[in-house]
């Protein structure tokens, strides 16, 4: 069972004693997590990364292979201007309460989002199913590209052919990973409970994997301050922020002395 005794008051929550016996008696926990367990860690939405210089820009005309092959520097410099963003912020209490959690029994983390806080926490294997912020890949190649070189404020380009390489994310129009959403498809079939974390529930075919978790019989359970369209279907909902949720849902480990 959870200690509360050492975490900040919460409202009365309708649903949260039994979704800590759901968690307690789960052998096999898919959790999927949305931008809003990185919001509360002041991970600025696309939106609100457009501000300064970006501001003329409409970024989902920024995140596209069109947008990359007509001007590869703009949207290489406006990337880089996300990732110092991202790297400013830091993983909070909903990040090291799942890493508690996967210490304690199988669980499969999946995410949405982009920014690697739950790596950062100290989660492993996290299926990331828009890719990293931070990674990189081949925009085409001659399948030997493994060297790059870059000029100040241009996209590093192959040594060998030339080859662009391109922010490691899921652009509008792509489709996902093949092997991330294979992995979460499993996952999702093959789990005893479902835990969604922050996430509206409008983006598919992430938004679709809850669903595919309770036709295999597993309940789930919804975390989000706000309504979201997974509310409807789910077993419980627990309208509460993450960061002060998730701790209360199953045993932290005590705080180290100094």
């Amino acid at each position: 069972m959870a200690d509360d005794s050492r975490l900040p008051a919460l409202p009365a929550l309708p649903g949260l004693a039994e979704a800590r016996r759901l968690i307690e008696r789960a052998s096999n926990i898919f959790v999927l997590t949305g931008a809003g367990i990185s919001a509360e860690s002041g991970v600025p939405t696309f939106r609100d990364a457009m501000t300064g210089l970006w501001e003329q820009f409409d970024p989902e005309e920024l995140a596209s292979e069109a947008a990359y092959r007509r001007q590869p520097a703009l949207v290489w410099q406006w990337y880089q201007h996300r990732r110092e963003l991202v790297a400013a912020v830091h993983p909070n209490p909903a990040h090291h309460a799942l890493v508690a959690l996967a210490a304690q029994k199988p669980v499969t983390l999946v995410t949405q989002n982009v920014d690697g806080l739950h790596q950062r926490a100290g989660s492993a294997g996290v299926i990331e199913l828009h890719g990293n912020l931070f990674a990189n890949k081949w925009l085409d190649g001659c399948g030997r590209c493994s060297e790059a070189t870059a000029l100040p404020g241009m996209p590093p380009r192959c040594n060998l052919c030339g080859a662009l390489m391109r922010p490691g994310v899921v652009w509008f129009g792509e489709d996902l990973p093949r092997v991330a959403r294979y992995r979460a498809e499993h996952a999702a079939q093959n789990c005893d409970l479902c835990l969604v974390i922050g996430t509206s529930g409008l983006v598919y075919p992430a938004a679709g994997l809850p669903g595919v978790a309770r036709e295999h019989g597993a309940p789930v359970i919804v975390v989000n301050p706000q309504p979201s369209a997974l509310d409807q279907t789910a077993d419980i909902v627990l309208s509460a922020a993450a960061g002060a949720c998730l701790p209360r849902l199953w045993p932290q480990p005590a705080p180290s002395a100094g």
